[in-house]
Formats: C-alpha cells, structure tokens, sequence
C-alpha cells in the first residue's frame, strides 16, 4: 500500500472504532513514541504496542465521544488529528486532542509518535 492508503485505511478504521483491527497496518518492527514524561514513552514491536493500548482501553471506564480528522501525507509520513473525551477508571475524565503522526515503509506502519499535552493525565 501507499503511504496515502495507509492513511485512508488507520483513518477509516479508527473512525469505526475498529482499533485493534489498525494494529494489522503496522510492522513487526514498529516504533511507537509517546510524549516525553508518560509511562512507556517508547514501545518497540507491534505485540507490545498492542499490548498497550489493551492496557489503556481496559483503563478506560466510559467513553463520551472522540473525532478522528482527515490524514495530511509528505512523502512517506502522514498525520492525523484526534480528540477523545474518556473517564479513566483512576484518575476521572479528559478531554485530549492530539496530533498523529506515522511514518510508512513498505506498506507498514514503521513509526508512530503522538502529540498532545501530556498533563492532562497530571504528568
């Protein structure tokens, strides 16, 4: 796939709330980074990534709402604005927005590093 189909795909995906099924885009040897002073700031491997957004999404008590945007590609990146509205089971509600952004090689999520203001969860 191209880095523009990839971004078609995450995006149509996450906007069917078919999250774990998104984890298929990604390499083996995937890259997942996080803002700097968050827990697991770097996770290498696609069944480690997957295994933290398992143990987010178990954090999660109620989901009130979330948007994904439309991807922007440069060359082999793409990025991808969200929100999410959540009330965590420890810690209550936040409203984040973030910035996704995915680097692509050979039809592969390579890389993926998130955006956002990391107090919200009182880092």
């Amino acid at each position: 796939m191209t880095t523009q189909e990839v971004a078609n795909k995450l995006v149509s995906l996450c906007r069917e709330g078919k999250h774990l099924e998104a984890y298929n885009l990604y390499a083996d040897d995937a890259t997942s980074v996080e803002m700097t002073g968050v827990p697991n700031e770097v996770t290498t491997g696609r069944d480690n990534i997957l295994k933290g957004y398992e143990y987010w999404a178990s954090s999660i008590e109620e989901a009130h709402g979330g948007t994904v945007g439309d991807p922007i590609v440069v060359g082999n990146h793409f990025v991808v604005p969200m929100t999410s509205d959540v009330t965590f089971k420890e810690g209550g509600r936040v409203n984040m927005e973030e910035f996704c952004m995915y680097q692509v090689e050979n039809g592969k999520i390579k890389k993926a590093q998130f955006f956002y203001d990391p107090s919200v969860f009182g880092a």
